[in-house]
């Protein structure tokens, strides 16, 4: 039998990890990357808060909804030029998505133009 007690990592190791090995340098990641990443977020949470997802009854709030709606549509209307067609198409067309299921959510729609984010993309029509 030995006396000796087996290695322990060092606390001070464990305590502070290489972030900077384990995650890409931001200054790395490119402008239209870190962009419709963001709006992709903004989507996927404005579809869970619109009651799109699965048990979506549980999670409907479309209040939250409406304000997810409203940053995406200034995020893609400001940075479409600067992203490109290619990039900015189907964010347009998941952004024009979301804004109807939230026509079609609520009891009472708004009234064209006045709906999430039509203030920047215009009145938007099924």
């Amino acid at each position: 039998m030995s006396d000796q007690t087996p290695q322990q990592p060092d606390a001070a190791h464990a305590a502070n990890p290489d972030f900077d090995a384990m995650t890409r340098d931001i200054a790395e990641v490119p402008a239209v990357e870190v962009i419709t990443t963001v709006a992709v977020h903004l989507m996927s949470s404005a579809a869970v808060n619109l009651g799109l997802a699965e048990d979506g009854a549980a999670h409907k709030d479309l209040d939250e909804a409406r304000k997810l709606i409203q940053a995406l549509a200034g995020l893609v209307t400001a940075s479409a030029t600067e992203i490109g067609s290619y990039h900015a198409a189907p964010l347009r067309d998941g952004l024009k998505s979301l804004q109807l299921a939230f026509r079609e959510a609520s009891v009472v729609p708004d009234e064209p133009g006045q709906g999430p984010g039509e203030k920047y993309t215009g009145p938007v029509f099924g």
